[in-house]
């Protein structure tokens, strides 16, 4: 790919003119590039791909779509945590026929979610990254760096993209012809390319994170090889593989860059329980991903209600219930807001995510992959392989959270137990509880009990998303999910 820049271009101009050719979004990119300057160099008909600063515009900008459209983005219209908490029992609509009540009665139609296509459209970046990267004649000091990151990427992707949808097409080319034709493999087949591209991650990524310059900085905004052994951990979890899924876990969990702070600080920019975060693309964008709950003040007097505050989604019942009493995640994570007696009704208590707190300031970001997930990863590995030390694992996480460690029991009662944790530590966070409903088997049985609470009626097939009718009829070999209308 050939670019034209004038001479004496400033770096800034540049990555404007590349961004836009590769229709990529410009937003805080100062801090995906850790704010260095890099020197103004007279740059004439280059191949985008032929150095180090070019390459790392490019990958910048995957950074930044992430943060502007799809699952990742901290608007909360798009975000996973909030859509997919809707879904399921995490979260609940408190106004009907809004955009949230739409996911809530698990009413979602063809065209109505842009996962697919916004994942796709990543995955052409990735793509076109990784052919270009690999193939370019410049003398590249970083391209280890560039291409683990490109790797890894594309395996994040894939993961949300199978989660979601079950069979996909697995496009591994920017082959527009190629991938246009592509029927959906199975299952399995897009878990071996997962794993496939983490390990060359893993292999190409080193163990300090580094900025958009390839210099060694605290913050974990992009990935290293611990970034990618978190995923690798997880899917090896989803695909059963539980000796894998117990020793990469516990690759992270012994690795002293790594740590479980107290409650209050897991969230905070640079808390070294943060395996991976994106940076957050304006100081508002950290209350988003919590979902407008700093909107709501701590208590309403009637006729005022949430949505005369802007505020249309709550924390279940459901999920408020999972918490014991004394569980300091209720205290630290969960925000409380009252709507006050009334001569006519009684006084109402909403629950909502509080695990972003500084809406005003980005003292904090999105937090991808964290420590406490791998704990639960190795201790549900452990498990089902009727290791007694599962409970050790799983105590670790109910310890910080101010609850009394568990006793090993019988297999069922230690997953049972997992399970349980899994939902008061993981809450809204990056669609855990959906995917762990399903991979487990158990959706069917749960969302038969959710359902009449929303109200609504659940269908087995509604545990895969529907894919665009506009991309079903642009490709003949992509077959839809069953039960959307066409």
């Amino acid at each position: 790919m050939k670019m034209i820049f004038p001479a004496n271009n400033s770096f800034s101009k540049r990555l404007l003119t590349i961004t836009a050719a590769l229709g990529i979004t410009l937003s805080s990119c100062e801090k995906y590039l850790d704010n260095t300057q890099l020197p103004a160099n007279t740059i004439a008909a280059v191949d985008v791909y032929s150095t180090d600063n070019m390459i790392s515009t490019v990958v910048t900008g995957i950074y930044l779509n992430m943060n502007n459209s799809g699952p990742f983005q901290g608007s909360s219209s798009g975000n996973i945590g909030y859509t997919m908490g809707l879904y399921t029992d995490e979260l609940r609509s408190l106004l009907n026929g809004n955009f949230a009540d739409v996911f809530y009665k698990n009413a979602i139609q063809s065209g109505q979610s842009g996962n697919w296509s916004d994942l796709y459209k990543k995955l052409f970046t990735v793509n076109t990254a990784i052919e270009g990267i690999s193939t370019s004649k410049g003398n590249l000091v970083y391209k280890d760096q560039w291409l683990g990151e490109c790797y890894f990427l594309r395996a994040y992707f894939y993961y949300y993209l199978v989660n979601i949808y079950g069979p996909v097409p697995l496009a591994l080319t920017n082959n527009y012809a190629v991938n246009n034709r592509l029927a959906r493999a199975p299952e399995a087949d897009v878990y071996k390319q997962i794993i496939a591209d983490l390990k060359m991650a893993q292999s190409l990524l080193s163990n300090e994170y580094k900025n958009g310059y390839g210099v060694t900085t605290t913050n974990r905004f992009r990935p290293n090889k611990a970034v990618a052994t978190a995923l690798l951990a997880r899917v090896y979890l989803y695909t059963k593989d539980w000796a894998n899924a117990e020793a990469q876990a516990g690759e992270l969990i012994g690795n002293t860059n790594y740590e479980m702070p107290p409650l209050s600080q897991v969230f905070l920019a640079n808390s070294r329980e943060t395996i991976w975060a994106l940076a957050t693309n304006s100081p508002k964008a950290a209350n988003e991903y919590g979902f407008y709950n700093n909107g709501m003040p701590e208590t309403i007097v009637p006729p005022q209600s949430p949505a005369s505050s802007n505020v249309f989604v709550a924390l279940s019942n459901i999920l408020i219930n999972k918490f014991e009493p004394g569980d300091g995640r209720f205290t630290n994570w969960v925000r409380t807001s009252t709507v006050a007696a009334s001569s006519t009704t009684p006084a109402t208590v909403y629950y909502f995510p509080g695990k972003y707190k500084s809406p005003a300031t980005n003292a904090e970001y999105q937090v991808m992959l964290r420590l406490s997930e791998q704990f639960l990863i190795r201790a549900e590995a452990r498990a089902m392989q009727n290791k007694s030390n599962a409970v050790e694992d799983l105590n670790a996480v109910r310890l910080r959270a101010g609850l009394e460690g568990l006793t090993a029991g019988t297999q069922a009662s230690v997953l049972t137990a997992i399970a349980k944790e899994r939902q008061t530590e993981l809450f809204t966070e990056c669609g855990h509880r959906f995917f762990d409903l399903k991979r487990t088997g158990v959706i069917d049985a749960v969302m038969a009990t959710v359902a009449p609470t929303k109200p609504t009626t659940w269908m087995s097939y509604m545990s895969y998303w529907p894919i665009p009718p506009a991309d079903l009829l642009q490709n003949p070999n992509l077959t839809p999910n069953p039960g959307y209308l066409q």
